[in-house]
């Protein structure tokens, strides 16, 4: 039970950093003038991005290995994981600019429905794997 409350709170915590990184990401570029303004400049940097897919990476494969092993076998969320790591790396570093404000948030709200279907499919796993 301990294992499944884990995998819960990880799969939530993703879909917020994913679902935060998409709306950064589709937001920024029409934000960017008002920004300094607000005194939000800081979000413009290229840091904070690498570090909202960082934490992105780093939750997804965290929580959707331990749920795949320890309970469903299935792997939907993981494939629409690497598909939305995909998207947001093909869109930071393709150089094609008129992509990058439409991968990078279908990217991060593909990131967020991998977790939620990994959340849903642990959820109804009729028993507990160890």
């Amino acid at each position: 039970m301990k294992s499944s409350r884990i995998t819960f709170t990880l799969d939530k915590l993703g879909i917020t950093a994913s679902t935060a990184c998409a709306v950064h990401c589709a937001l920024l570029p029409f934000l960017l003038t008002l920004l300094p303004l607000w005194g939000l400049d800081f979000l413009a940097n290229p840091a904070v991005e690498i570090t909202m897919i960082g934490i992105s990476l780093c939750l997804g494969i965290w929580s959707l290995s331990r749920s795949y092993r320890n309970h469903h076998h299935k792997i939907l969320p993981v494939i629409l994981l690497t598909a939305g790591f995909i998207f947001i790396g093909f869109g930071h570093f393709s150089g094609i600019r008129f992509l990058e404000p439409v991968l990078i948030p279908l990217g991060g709200f593909t990131i967020a429905l991998a977790h939620f279907i990994n959340l849903k499919f642990t959820r109804s796993c009729p028993h507990q794997h160890n």
